[in-house]
């Protein structure tokens, strides 16, 4: 019995993408303290979705950007594949965020001046890929996001939900462990918010990822894994 309970509790450990304990980000306003996270934690397990709802203001966004290696906890810690990324200097982070983790903003964040193909490979060429293999997977990324007619388009020459698609393609791109999405269809109306969720859902669940994300809306979240809740500053 001893043994069995041993490797169970091996494989929930060895399973865990995202690891949060007793996060705190305060920021300094008017020279007076803003407690914006005051605590709590989770486990985000791979192939795992989960939810992240709150009320406005809560700190959903700050908790996103800790997690995503784009800022720093007060206190705390973050473990990205049982790694310690909360003591890490700022070119270890940028380096593990490459490699492990993808972003879908509510807005598409896409380079104004390159095409759909092109914003979908430079990730990957940041990431030391080969040009062709980028391109390839690139094609293939866009296809997969209903998109790849727009390859040769730039962002300003697409539809709203069509630039969100291939917000998501970029953000799969280096193929990450951890896919972070804030309010990713928040700005989009609620038709093309279905069709573009749907693809987020489908290529996170086909590719086995995890995925954390934002949303105000509890349809969406319904969808998840499970959700968790910003309260007054702690995450439950």
């Amino acid at each position: 019995m001893a043994n069995i309970l041993n490797s169970l509790s091996k494989i929930s450990k060895d399973d865990v993408v995202l690891s949060v304990r007793d996060i705190k980000k305060t920021f300094m306003e008017g020279g007076q303290p803003l407690h914006i996270l005051r605590g709590g934690g989770f486990d985000l397990h791979k192939g795992e979705i989960i939810a992240l709802v709150g009320q406005s203001g809560s700190g959903k966004s700050t908790l996103l950007q800790c997690v995503g290696l784009l800022d720093k906890p007060t206190s705390g810690s973050i473990l990205v594949s049982g790694t310690p990324v909360h003591k890490m200097d700022d070119e270890m982070r940028t380096m593990m965020r490459r490699s492990k983790i993808g972003f879908v903003y509510q807005r598409h964040n896409l380079l104004s001046d390159f095409t759909a193909l092109e914003n979908v490979v430079l990730p990957m060429l940041a990431n030391g890929v080969d040009e062709i293999a980028a391109n390839v997977r690139a094609m293939k990324l866009l296809k997969a996001a209903n998109v790849a007619h727009r390859a040769s388009h730039l962002p300003g020459e697409m539809s709203g939900g069509e630039q969100q698609r291939t917000a998501v393609a970029r953000a799969l791109a280096n193929n990450p462990e951890i896919l972070l999405a804030d309010e990713p269809t928040g700005s989009l109306d609620p038709a093309h918010a279905t069709v573009v969720f749907d693809i987020l859902m489908d290529l996170v669940r086909k590719s086995k990822m995890a995925m954390l994300f934002v949303t105000h809306d509890m349809n969406l979240a319904s969808r998840a894994d499970r959700k968790i809740t910003i309260k007054d500053g702690f995450v439950e």
